[in-house]
């Protein structure tokens, strides 16, 4: 998670843009943000990324070019 969020806003958008790096990146930085701070909100999110990652990661690039961060983290 904090490497992700270290990174510049246009390494962010690149890693996101790619498909299937975009679907690895969302699944390995939300279970590392739950793993950190487990609470139910941010397993459903988890688990609905690792099944549908990216269709999320399409709508966090955007999120990503407004905020920084990706979405419900």
């Amino acid at each position: 998670m904090t490497w992700f969020n270290k990174q510049s806003r246009l390494v962010q958008v690149i890693l996101l843009l790619i498909p299937v790096v975009n679907w690895i990146t969302e699944i390995v930085v939300r279970w590392s943000t739950f793993i950190k701070k487990p609470g139910v909100i941010r397993l459903i999110v988890c688990l609905v990324v690792t099944f549908a990652g990216i269709i999320i990661g399409w709508l966090d690039v955007i999120w990503v070019l407004i905020t920084k961060h990706l979405l419900f983290q």
